[in-house]
């Protein structure tokens, strides 16, 4: 094994990968470890019976380590979707930020950690050809899973290094919502803006714990001033902008809907 990044500085290899279906690598996960400290992390992702791996650890102090060849298929994102794809780990590289979580009380990322993962995003990116808006969270590919990298992770200093899909999230204001519990073509509207953008979501105009999950998603990368899986007027607004500003997006902009949907 040789390193793939010229900005890795040790290979620290994991048996835990495999053959990558014939289909592009085309995305980059972003995680967090998860676990109290990066060497309990690096040790699980480094055990044969924990069958879990990614190709790199980008550590605290903004060191990157790789752990499986790019070529290969590490085992990352687990159960996931995007865009009607689900081996997700066949299309992508995974990428573990150092840093306890959720569970360990959601610290910053620390500078150098993010300064680091900007230059690997963007060098993976550039090689592999890796269009921004595959540059995504595990959250956003296993919505009832998984909340890393959380909404703590800064996306626009990423967007302002020229990587990822973003756009200000709209303000959040008083208005008409979708909620669960919630029927009928305004629903039906939202899951298809989702659906469009990558999200999976049920085939159905019910507001179901799906959709709640894959709003809740969306507003922990785009709008993490609030995260509530509600579609509310600021919620609505932030997709439909991101949509629009997807490269493909002028054949298909008359059919999202704007924030009247959610009446």
């Amino acid at each position: 094994m040789t390193l793939d990044s010229p900005l890795a500085t040790k290979i620290h290899p994991s048996p835990n990968h495999g053959e990558r279906r014939k289909c592009p690598t085309d995305m980059i996960v972003l995680h967090y470890t998860g676990m109290p400290t990066g060497e309990a992390a690096v040790a699980l992702l480094c055990a044969p019976e924990s069958k879990v791996s990614c190709h790199y650890v980008v550590w605290e102090d903004g060191k990157i380590w790789q752990l499986a060849p790019e070529s290969r298929r590490a085992w990352h994102a687990g159960l996931s979707f995007w865009g009607g794809e689900t081996d997700i780990n066949s299309r992508s590289i995974g990428i573990e930020l150092v840093n306890p979580g959720h569970d360990g009380g959601a610290p910053p990322f620390a500078n150098a950690q993010i300064e680091a993962t900007i230059a690997l995003v963007g060098d993976i990116a550039r090689r592999l050809n890796i269009p921004p808006q595959r540059i995504l969270a595990h959250s956003d590919i296993a919505p009832a899973r998984k909340k890393d990298p959380g909404e703590i992770f800064p996306w626009d200093r990423l967007h302002e290094a020229g990587l990822g899909h973003w756009t200000a999230p709209a303000p959040i204001r008083s208005g008409p919502v979708l909620e669960p519990g919630a029927i009928g073509p305004p629903v039906a509207a939202l899951k298809k803006m989702l659906a469009t953008y990558g999200y999976e979501v049920s085939p159905s105009d019910a507001y179901d714990d799906k959709t709640r999950d894959a709003v809740a998603a969306f507003q922990r990368h785009f709008r993490p001033e609030k995260i509530d899986g509600i579609a509310d007027v600021s919620t609505v607004e932030t997709l439909r902008d991101l949509l629009e500003s997807l490269p493909d997006a002028g054949q298909n902009a008359s059919s999202f809907p704007n924030s009247s949907a959610t009446r």
